[in-house]
């Protein structure tokens, strides 16, 4: 009942490739802001630090686990987590991530572990073995081994991608039923991303699929749009504006189990905002003037 994991070795130092930097999903390339809250005591919509983050996926992914199990079907999650941009990055960088998945992979790699050994019950990260799948595509396997019972081991794939799809299909059967296995991060976003020849298994791979957790970041209508999900209260969006306030986009007839579509969060964000961003900020010049003409 124990999972082939060898020692892995972090690819962060492997050349990347112009095709790893395309694959770099837009939802965590900008930089994780901080969040007002509404009012004192109430959860904002959106988490306001990465530890926050964690703690929330921690908790949706054991309920989405839990209920999988309950229904008897083989828990199979995605987590779609923001990776906050290094320390080091400034407003100026165009780029920040520069070294393309091969420089995210150590900060997703340790995210990822605190996320398994708090969804597996009396486990630590020492409890975590991991090894390489791919290391151009940065690519890893990990295990968080349970010290309850093999059944309650939770695996999990980080970064994997199309190229991926035969391992995919591999660990699937190494994992079995019982045990929960996790998407991090994917790399692709639909089964024709498989091609033409692999898109029919790779639905029917990916219908077995679930989200557990979501941060994701998108910009519509020129707004910064946030998108979580998480299993207690569904999908939800916001938009966080040029002062930092949540905004919350909901509309009674949306199902909180489907993602809000880009057409129907720019029809809502039109009739919550009426003003675009660039007319607000041309107000703001007419009656403050332009900043460098400020006085603080």
């Amino acid at each position: 009942d124990s999972f082939d994991a060898t020692t892995r070795q972090r690819p962060a130092d492997q050349p990347t490739t112009d095709t790893m930097n395309a694959c770099v999903p837009a939802l965590i390339l900008r930089r994780l802001l901080p969040v007002i809250l509404i009012a004192q005591g109430t959860r904002a919509l959106i988490p306001s630090t990465p530890g926050e983050q964690t703690r929330r996926a921690i908790t949706s992914t054991k309920e989405k686990i839990s209920q999988f199990r309950s229904s008897n079907l083989p828990p199979r999650i995605y987590i779609d987590y923001l990776i906050p941009l290094p320390r080091e990055t400034n407003d100026a960088d165009i780029d920040p991530w520069p070294g393309g998945l091969a420089q995210m992979y150590p900060y997703a790699e340790d995210i990822l572990r605190d996320v398994l050994a708090g969804v597996v019950d009396e486990s630590s990260r020492d409890d975590c073995s991991s090894q390489v799948i791919s290391a151009p595509d940065c690519c890893g396997f990990f295990v968080q081994e349970s010290p309850l019972s093999p059944e309650m081991d939770v695996a999990a794939l980080l970064f994997p991608g199309p190229d991926q799809f035969a391992k995919m299909g591999e660990i699937e059967d190494m994992v079995g039923d019982k045990r929960a296995l996790i998407i991090f991060n994917r790399q692709f976003a639909r089964a024709e991303d498989f091609g033409f020849f692999q898109k029919g298994e790779a639905k029917k791979l990916l219908d077995r699929y679930e989200w557990g957790f979501a941060f994701q970041e998108i910009a519509c209508r020129g707004e910064d749009v946030k998108l979580t999900f998480e299993q207690s209260v569904g999908w939800q969006a916001c938009v966080v504006d040029e002062n930092g306030k949540e905004i919350e986009i909901k509309d009674p007839t949306w199902d909180a189990k489907i993602r809000p579509e880009y057409k129907a969060l720019e029809v809502k964000i039109n009739e919550v905002i009426p003003e675009p961003l660039w007319m607000r900020k041309m107000g703001e010049v007419q009656e403050k003037g332009l900043k460098f003409q400020r006085k603080e």
